[in-house]
């Protein structure tokens, strides 16, 4: 739809490093797992010293 900004749909996937797509609550892929509320343009951290996958769990 021209002049709306369309959401990135739940299930989108980012990696440490990137820029955040979204903002919302985000979980890393693998273990041990964490959840982390992360603003849209942030870049997505690393988790437990090392560069991981976080995925999109909930809208902010």
């Amino acid at each position: 739809m021209y002049g709306t900004a369309s959401k990135a749909p739940i299930g989108t996937t980012g990696r440490t490093g990137e820029r955040c797509p979204e903002s919302g609550v985000w979980e890393v892929v693998g273990t041990p797992t964490t959840t982390a509320p992360i603003a849209k343009n942030n870049v997505f951290p690393p988790y437990g010293g090392r560069a991981v996958t976080w995925r999109l769990v909930r809208y902010a």
